[in-house]
């Protein structure tokens, strides 16, 4: 996700706790996608929509901070 900031990423992890939260859960639910996708474990269309809409708005949201971090 977002190779072109891949260093700021980094150094927002490490300082910016908000930042973390997000990207630690927009990787799990992207983890729980794939496992619902690749029948691991088992869930309705509709929740696996659901999650798709929430890590969408978790990237938007990285995203964010992180053209926000770029122009500091």
């Amino acid at each position: 996700m977002f190779p072109e900031y891949r260093d700021l990423i980094t150094q927002l992890k490490h300082k910016d706790l908000h930042f973390t939260k997000l990207f630690e859960r927009h990787n799990e639910i992207d983890q729980q996608i794939q496992n619902f996708e690749a029948n691991v474990e088992q869930a309705s269309e509709l929740t696996i929509e659901t999650l798709k809409k929430e890590k969408l708005n978790l990237k938007d949201q990285l995203y964010a901070i992180l053209v926000k971090a770029s122009q500091a």
